[in-house]
Formats: structure tokens, C-alpha cells, sequence
């Protein structure tokens, strides 16, 4: 079976993250499959495993959660273009080739001003996640931003929640 998470970039830009072996961690920690390094994703954020004919998501007690749909989720089956949000990021499942067509999904991150310096992400992290979604320098998407953020005098931490001004 080929799983595969979509992900957009601000710009559009697809972005395909194809899942070997029968575990992948999604997580802010180094050692996971796929790495994230962004406040709101918690070390070992979600657990995706491939058994039999099913593809199983698994939170693995993240402090903001993983969703599919739009529902918190502990536990769940992931079927062809189902949305798993792991923290601000947004990806389709796509299994063996379904859906063909996936509609962007926008992965963004909105600002507001961090109550604690230490809660804003480091330049560093920022770098980080730049390089494991496949970003280029001055890229206008969310994480270009927030690695401008990480370095810029004013700290801001990331509210992936927060409402959106019209």
C-alpha cells in the first residue's frame, strides 16, 4: 500500500511527504519520520501505521491535539482525502493514488505576540522546519514567515487557532 500526505504551501506549491515502513512519527523531535519543529507540534505529535488495508493515525498524547476533519481525534482510520491537521499544518492522505485530484489545503500560521519569550520558535527550529518541508529562503509561505519572525527583534509565538481578521 502507498501512503502519501499532501501539504500546501502558502503559495500553492505542493509538497509530497510518501509514508515507508509500517510506523511514521510526525513529530517535533528529531528522530521522527517526519519532523515538524514548531511550538504547537508536540515532540511525537501522531503516530500514522499501515496494517493490513488500513492506515491508522494515533495521537500520541499531544498538548494541542491531531485532527482528521475537523474532529479531534485520539484513534482513527484515514481513508483517501481525509485532512489530518498536525498542528498548523494541513495534509491530505492519498492512498495508492487516491484521490487523484487533491484540492489545496492551505497550511498557515497566524501571529500574535507571545506572552513568554521562550514560547516564540527559535531561528533555528524555524531553519529546521524550512529544510524538512522543502522551503527556499525569501519562499512567501508560513514558514518563511515565522523563521522572519524567530529572527526579528519583536518575539512572536505561532496561534494556529486564532481567528482571522477580514
Amino acid at each position: 500500500m502507498e501512503v502519501t500526505l499532501v501539504m500546501f504551501r502558502e503559495t500553492g506549491d505542493r509538497r509530497d511527504f510518501a509514508l515507508s515502513g509500517d510506523t511514521v512519527i510526525i513529530g517535533r523531535q528529531e528522530a521522527c519520520g517526519i519532523r515538524i519543529p514548531l511550538p504547537e507540534v508536540s515532540r511525537k505529535h501522531v503516530a500514522i501505521t499501515q496494517s493490513g488495508a488500513k492506515v491508522i493515525a494515533k495521537d500520541l498524547g499531544s498538548a494541542n491535539g491531531t485532527y482528521v476533519n475537523n474532529t479531534r481525534v485520539t484513534e482513527t482510520t484515514l481513508e483517501p482525502g481525509d485532512h489530518l491537521v498536525v498542528g498548523p499544518v494541513v495534509f491530505t492522505v492519498q492512498i495508492n493514488g487516491q484521490p487523484v485530484d487533491i484540492r489545496p489545503v492551505r497550511t498557515r500560521l497566524r501571529r500574535r505576540q507571545a506572552a513568554r519569550p521562550d514560547v516564540a520558535a527559535s531561528a533555528r527550529d524555524a531553519k529546521a522546519a524550512s529544510d524538512i518541508l522543502g522551503l527556499e529562503e525569501g519562499d512567501d509561505d508560513p514558514i518563511s514567515a515565522l523563521e522572519a519572525l524567530a529572527s526579528s527583534a519583536d518575539q512572536t509565538a505561532i496561534d494556529p487557532y486564532e481567528e482571522e481578521e477580514e
